[in-house]
């Protein structure tokens, strides 16, 4: 039979309150605290790259692995951790994962050989994999009620925006002032401070505990998402489609992936309950990630580059720039649950795919000068419109799956991140080089081989330009600047149209807010009732003896 135990049933673990859940709040601290870490982790080191460059001297291909280790392996195994977690605890797994994060930090900043930072990397994955499906899974579990569980994920989706955009600024704080692993050596104190909180404070929880762990299962998910993102991710980095390292592991990952779907679907205790995708509100919620993912990390990387390389802003100004976006998907995430409860899950997902296509094709205004007006009001627009829909999507996911099954679902929707920003960079960065290079095709006076260099990337082309100065030089300089507005506008265009799609597919979700959690799984379920309503009176015809039971949410 399976069991839930969260912040009702265990009072004693949340704070010694008598309703048992007085200090959910002070839970939710800690894990937002859990999630700034690992979202920090994720960003900071890239602008120590230089540094550790010049002190370790890696290869380029272990410089790659030393950028591409840590979500490399995070991604691959949100499965195998999430499911383990409903298995033997998400408490445990969510502890062992600070520990693990703690020590590879020290390794990775104490590393003297490329091969050492690269495995401290890959163990800072491990960890990251650990507490991330257990910090969702754990807040489905603490906050049992849909309308504070709402206001709970627009926190915890807030604290995300921050971290991700806070990384890059204190990382290069650290390496200015300190040295390469300083990046590295702000986990531990955190880590050796939130060990003994979490282990206090936080409720222990489980989900379905009948049947034996399906190790070949997790096994074959977590090959089978490794080679699927490494395989997006180098097709991001410009590699051949067709090429054996980028063909290869797409396929093999998609193999795995079906077999995976199939044994589960056969076994009487699954890891992952397939029946789950049967609900078109979770399927939805799922597409909706993926897509919103796609869209905020392929237009982030080229507004960066437009930023630095046709405005010529320093990289300082570059992060400033972005602040607005920034803000503005914390005041999404903040007035989510409100926004929620009013438009419900159809009307909130699909506005804010199109508010987010509006914001998109607003900066298709943007030229070769600088107009801070404009990109302020497009970020902003497009940073709220983009935090609205990944809030919503989350919650509908999360709320569309059983208690029991919330790591698996926290591990689906964490993987579906992963895989929509690694989409985002190789679909988006994919039109962009297309629509880029033509544009340096036949220039008078400019030699073929220097023309096909240039076509690599507006960097390239500026360094070509240089080497080749006089007329030639400037033709390639001027040129390279047009067709690199011309192919972000094309780019644009194509996001807004992406982003569109969402919008038609979010037809599919619930139009209200429904505020009972599910509690089966039948894809055919009515909606319940929309949050705010009064709740049905309780039949006064029970046995005296009976406990407690769930009041039914309709008649």
């Amino acid at each position: 039979m399976a069991r839930t135990i969260t912040a009702e049933t265990r009072p004693r673990a949340l704070g010694r309150g008598p309703d048992g859940g007085a200090n959910r709040w002070v839970v939710l601290v800690v894990l937002c605290v859990s999630l700034l870490l690992v979202a920090l982790d994720s960003t900071v080191l890239h602008v120590a790259v230089p540094s550790l460059t010049e002190d370790l001297r890696p290869s380029s291909t272990q410089l790659l692995w030393i950028v591409d280790a840590y979500p490399l392996i995070c991604a691959s195994l949100l499965i195998l951790f999430g499911t383990l977690g409903d298995r033997v605890g998400r408490r445990r797994v969510l502890l062992l994962g600070y520990a693990l994060f703690g020590i590879a930090s020290a390794v990775a900043a104490l590393a003297t050989a490329p091969m050492v930072l690269i495995g401290a990397r890959a163990l800072l994955g491990v960890g990251g994999a650990m507490i991330m499906p257990a910090t969702l899974s754990l807040l489905r579990a603490v906050f049992p009620d849909r309308r504070e569980r709402a206001t709970a994920i627009g926190i915890w989706t807030a604290v995300a925006a921050v971290g991700a955009a806070t990384g890059p600024v204190l990382g290069g704080f650290l390496v200015e002032n300190y040295w390469w692993g300083s990046v590295f050596l702000i986990n531990i104190p955190l880590m050796a401070l939130i060990l003994p909180i979490g282990r206090w404070l936080l409720p222990e929880s489980r989900g379905a505990t009948d049947g034996p762990w399906d190790v070949l299962g997790a096994l074959m998910a977590a090959a089978g998402v490794l080679g699927a993102v490494l395989g997006v991710k180098r097709l991001g980095a410009g590699a051949e489609p067709l090429a054996p390292a980028t063909l290869g592991p797409l396929l093999l990952g998609a193999l795995l992936i079906v077999l995976f779907v199939r044994r589960q679907k056969r076994r009487a205790h699954p890891l992952i309950d397939m029946r789950l995708f049967a609900r078109a509100a979770f399927t939805t919620s799922v597409g909706c990630i993926v897509l919103g993912m796609l869209a905020l990390v392929g237009l982030e990387l080229i507004a960066v580059q437009y930023l630095q390389l046709i405005l010529g802003l320093s990289p300082l100004e570059t992060g400033l720039r972005l602040l607005p976006l920034t803000f503005a998907a914390m005041a999404a995430g903040a007035t989510g649950s409100y926004t929620l409860n009013r438009l419900g899950p159809r009307r909130m997902v699909g506005w804010g795919f199109v508010l987010t296509a509006a914001a998109v094709l607003l900066l298709v205004l943007m030229g070769q000068h600088d107009r801070p007006v404009l990109l302020t009001v497009g970020f902003v627009l497009l940073g709220f419109g983009l935090q609205t829909t990944l809030f919503s999507a989350y919650e509908s996911m999360l709320s569309e799956a059983p208690p029991e099954s919330a790591g698996g679902a926290a591990a689906i929707g964490e993987t579906s991140y992963q895989l929509g920003a690694g989409m985002g960079i190789a679909l988006l960065g994919s039109v962009m080089n297309a629509a880029y290079a033509p544009g340096l095709a036949r220039l008078p006076g400019v030699p073929a081989p220097a023309a096909r260099a240039a076509a690599n990337s507006l960097g390239e082309a500026y360094q070509v330009a240089d080497r080749l100065g006089g007329t030639a030089g400037e033709t390639l300089h001027h040129a390279a600047r047009h067709a690199f507005v011309h192919g972000l506008h094309v780019t644009l265009f194509v996001s807004a149209g992406l982003l569109l799609l969402g919008a038609l597919m979010a037809l599919r979700l619930p139009r209200v807010m429904e505020c009972a959690p599910a509690q089966d799984l039948n894809p055919d379920r009515e909606p319940e009732r929309k949050c705010g309503q009064d709740l049905p009176k309780v039949p006064a015809t029970r046995e005296p003896s009976a406990p407690p039971a769930a009041v039914s949410p309709g008649p």
